[in-house]
C-alpha cells in the first residue's frame, strides 16, 4: 500500500474500519465495543483476553473477524491434558527416517485460545511465550510464527473448578482484557431470527496479511502530543499504591499497580483509537476510552476492596 502522506493512510484506516464493522456486523449482532476493541488490539500489535460466560459467540467472533480480514484461523481448546507439543508442534520421524518438525496449531495468523484458564501453568506457558517471541524453539530450533500473529484467549469467568487462573505477569502480555456482557433483549431476538432459519450470511475480505501489517507500522508513526503521553504516563503511575501520584483510593484498595507495559498499551492504543475514528493524533479522551481495557487486568485490589465489593472498574474511573 502507497500513499502521498501518512494523513492519506490514516484517512484510508478509518474507511476501512467502517467496512469492517459493517461486514462483521452482517454475522455478529450487538457487541460493538468488543468488535472495535478486538480490531483496535489487532492494529497496535497486541494481543487480547475475552472474559465472558459461555454462549456469547466469541468463537464465532473470532472466525469473522479472521474472515473478513483474510486471515488463516486455528483454535486450539484448552484442557488439562494439553501438552506444550501439542500447541508449538512436534518432531516426527519422517518416510526418509529423519525427523522433522510437525508444526502446531500456533502457526496461524489469529489463534483462539479458547478457555485458556483450563489448562496447566505449563500449557499455559508455551503459548504466553510463543506470544512475546513471536517464534517457538523445538529441540534447540527456531521457528518463525507468521506475520501477522495474534491471540485471543477467552476465559469463563463464573466457572472456577478445576481451573489454573493466569498469574499477574502473564496477563500482563495481554494488551486488552475485553468484558463481554449478555445481548440486550432487541439484540437477542435478532440472533435467535437470524439462526434458528436457513440462511447463511457470507462477508467480503476487506483487508489482508499485508495491509494490516502496514496499517500497524502506520499506527506507531501517528504523532502524539506530549500533554497525551504524559497523561497516558501519569495514569498507570496513579494505580500503584507506592507512587508520586498516587491517590488515596489506590493507596487504600490497591495492593499491585500496572508496570510500564500498561503505559505502552495506552499510548499505542490511544493512537489505534484515534486513527480508526479519522483523527490524526491522539486526545486525552482516546487514552479515556481504552483505559479500563488496558489496566482492569494489571492492578491487584487488597481484600479490602474484596470486602467492600469494589470493583477494578470503579477504581479506575475514579484515576480517570
Amino acid at each position: 500500500m502507497k500513499f502521498a502522506t501518512n494523513k492519506e493512510a490514516v484517512d484510508q484506516l478509518a474507511e476501512k474500519y467502517q467496512d469492517l464493522q459493517s461486514e462483521i456486523g452482517k454475522i455478529i449482532v450487538g457487541q460493538k465495543n468488543v468488535v472495535e476493541t478486538v480490531l483496535i488490539s489487532l492494529f497496535s500489535n497486541g494481543h487480547s483476553l475475552l472474559v465472558g460466560v459461555p454462549g456469547l459467540a466469541k468463537t464465532l467472533l473470532v472466525s469473522t473477524i479472521s474472515e473478513v480480514l483474510d486471515l488463516e484461523f486455528k483454535r486450539i481448546q484448552f484442557t488439562p491434558d494439553l501438552m506444550p507439543s501439542d500447541i508449538t508442534g512436534s518432531e516426527i520421524l519422517g518416510e526418509n527416517r529423519q525427523f522433522q518438525f510437525n508444526k502446531g496449531p500456533i502457526f496461524s495468523n489469529i489463534v483462539l485460545a479458547d478457555e485458556i484458564n483450563r489448562t496447566p501453568p505449563k500449557t499455559q506457558a508455551a503459548l504466553l511465550e510463543a506470544m512475546q517471541e513471536r517464534s517457538v524453539t523445538v529441540a534447540g530450533q527456531n521457528f518463525k510464527l507468521p506475520h501477522p500473529f495474534f491471540v485471543l484467549a477467552t476465559q469463563n469467568p463464573i466457572e472456577q473448578e478445576g481451573t489454573y487462573p493466569l498469574p499477574e505477569a502473564q496477563l500482563d502480555r495481554f494488551m486488552f482484557n475485553i468484558p463481554l456482557s449478555y445481548p440486550s433483549y432487541a439484540e437477542e431476538l435478532e440472533v435467535v431470527k437470524e439462526t434458528t432459519g436457513l440462511q447463511s450470511t457470507v462477508v467480503q475480505h476487506i483487508l489482508n496479511a499485508k495491509e494490516i501489517m502496514f496499517f500497524q507500522q502506520l499506527i506507531r508513526k501517528i504523532p502524539i502530543a506530549d500533554n497525551v503521553l504524559e497523561y497516558a504516563v501519569k495514569l498507570v503511575h496513579k494505580t500503584r499504591p507506592d507512587g508520586e501520584y498516587s491517590p488515596s483510593v489506590v493507596k487504600e484498595y490497591i495492593q499491585w499497580g500496572a508496570g510500564p507495559r500498561a503505559s505502552q498499551y495506552l499510548v499505542l492504543g490511544a493512537k489505534c483509537h484515534a486513527a480508526i475514528k479519522g483523527k490524526y493524533s491522539p486526545d486525552i479522551s482516546d487514552v479515556q476510552a481504552i483505559a479500563n481495557y488496558v489496566l482492569r487486568h494489571r492492578i491487584v485490589k487488597n481484600y479490602k476492596a474484596e470486602a467492600e465489593g469494589l470493583t477494578e472498574e470503579n477504581i479506575i474511573d475514579q484515576l480517570i
